[in-house]
């Protein structure tokens, strides 16, 4: 009996003693948000980090969750790292804040955005809102994924189609494993919003992502033949009709080993009743180029429907028939004529010339340096003239506020990173040229590539622009790859009207 009692009286003190332990601890907790101190919204992807380098980077409410107990209730000091956003330096040249963390207590810091676009959420992954979560922040609005389990997400196509929405992406991670989805993810997000005004996606999206019944994972897009080895990527995706009036969506497909060997490429179409891509016509030559890529907007020129596609300048077009899209030798591409005084005057669209990009003008400036010749896909900066501006990949538009074509897309050799600069270029006419650039979103030391803006969630008109890219450590040099951001798609809006005050 006295054991039975000694055991008892033990196992009372053991539970008396792990709740004490647990009320101790339970509470250590304290909460910062990232304010913009103009708008007062919450920023998302700004890092703080601990004179002993902790980092803590906030959600899409801008909330950072901290729990280390040794921080609580004292003055602690975090550099800012922001991305377009700052805070002040100190005396000593320090951007940073100094906090008194209290437990249990959310407390906010400004910070000042000094590019156009405003950051507004990450898009895919996992954990978007997990700070306000832990915090008890109400993110009441603020959108996520329906389903998909997806935790990173690489570039973005995205057209409507049938009162929706259909995107399309590249490489897909998953949590169970380093390799996930390597042949197309995709989802539906919607297209309107009350009284057919359009979505808002400034709180996010919420993708309704096609899954395997099994895993609950987003599924395969574009299977090919499972002997096939090679991932797919999807490109150029459009919208086009048959003889019979039937709306057809259509893609670029390449199969390739890896990023510079392609194994097989063509043309593919979306069988709509099982929602997944099928090859329409492989091409025999991996050389060819004429089929749909980049990105495409349907334009009427000449009293003619044509199919535009370009990455991000438009440089390649095809009637928008059924057949047309199918056949390389319908396909025209937009090139210089003549030459007069180290200008080219004269731009034509041309069938079975090469593909001529902004690369191309670039080699030019190379070999000729100090000559004016190269200005149709170059544009200057607008705040350094003698600098020209190589845009990487984006898309174009035409846009109703500026009544003219617009392109946003990433700087190739840029500053503030490889590929990690965002540009707006405009010009009157869809062949150009275009003749000057702003800067509009930065990232420092990252990438943020494949620049895609959504012309159908245009804002007043045209004068809210939402964009998005993929946010990488990849090709930026920096081995840092920043938590839950790294390889997904943020989301930025801009407003031309500041940007081009009237």
């Amino acid at each position: 009996m006295r054991t039975q009692w000694l055991f008892l009286f033990l196992l009372a003190v053991l539970v008396i003693f792990q709740a004490t332990l647990f009320g101790q601890t339970r509470g250590v907790w304290s909460g910062i948000r990232i304010v913009d101190e103009e708008s007062g919204l919450g920023v998302p992807l700004v890092e703080l980090e601990s004179t002993h380098s902790v980092r803590w980077v906030s959600d899409n409410a801008g909330c950072i969750y901290i729990d280390d107990p040794e921080f609580m209730d004292q003055n602690v000091f975090f550099f800012v790292h922001g991305h377009g956003y700052e805070v002040k330096k100190d005396g000593f040249g320090y951007a940073g804040v100094k906090v008194t963390l209290k437990r249990e207590t959310v407390i906010e810091v400004k910070v000042k955005r000094t590019i156009a676009a405003e950051r507004l959420v990450r898009l895919t992954g996992i954990g978007l809102l997990r700070d306000a979560i832990l915090t008890g922040f109400d993110a009441t609005g603020y959108q996520t994924p329906l389903n998909g389990q997806v935790v990173g997400q690489d570039s973005i196509q995205a057209i409507p189609w049938q009162g929706k929405v259909l995107c399309i992406w590249g490489d897909t991670s998953k949590a169970g494993y380093p390799l996930g989805l390597f042949r197309a993810a995709g989802a539906f997000a919607p297209l309107t919003a009350a009284e057919s005004q359009p979505y808002d996606p400034s709180k996010g999206i919420p993708y309704q992502y096609f899954v395997d019944a099994e895993q609950r994972f987003a599924r395969v897009m574009m299977p090919l033949s499972e002997r096939k080895e090679g991932v797919v990527w999807l490109d150029g995706l459009c919208k086009v009709k048959d003889d019979a009036a039937k709306e057809h969506v259509i893609a670029h497909y390449s199969r390739r080993a890896g990023l510079a060997e392609e194994l097989e490429h063509g043309i593919a179409s979306l069988d709509a009743a099982r929602m997944e891509f099928s090859p329409l016509q492989r091409l025999n030559s991996l050389k060819e180029y004429r089929h749909p890529y980049g990105h495409a907007q349907t334009v009427t020129q000449d009293g003619k429907e044509w199919i535009v596609f370009g990455n991000p300048f438009p440089n390649l077009r095809v009637p928008a028939t059924w057949n047309a899209i199918q056949d390389p030798n319908q396909y025209e591409v937009l090139t210089p004529l003549e030459a007069s005084q180290d200008r080219y005057e004269r731009w034509a669209w041309k069938k079975n010339l090469p593909r001529f990009s902004a690369i191309d003008e670039s080699g030019w400036m190379d070999k000729e340096k100090g000559s004016e010749r190269s200005h149709h896909f170059l544009p200057k900066n607008i705040e350094e003239k003698t600098e020209r501006i190589i845009f990487h990949n984006g898309s174009f538009a035409w846009n109703e506020y500026r009544k003219k074509w617009i392109i946003l897309g990433g700087r190739w050799l840029g500053k503030d990173s490889l590929l990690g600069e965002v540009w707006y270029t405009e010009s009157d006419r869809l062949e150009g040229p275009y003749e000057d650039a702003v800067k509009v979103a930065t990232h420092v030391k990252q990438s943020f590539y494949n620049v895609c803006h959504h012309p159908f969630w245009d804002q007043q008109q045209g004068r809210i622009l939402f964009f998005e890219g993929t946010f990488t450590a990849d090709f930026s040099g920096n081995p840092y790859k920043t938590p839950r951001y790294n390889y997904n798609q943020i989301l930025y809006r801009l407003d031309l009207e500041k940007l081009f005050p009237r």
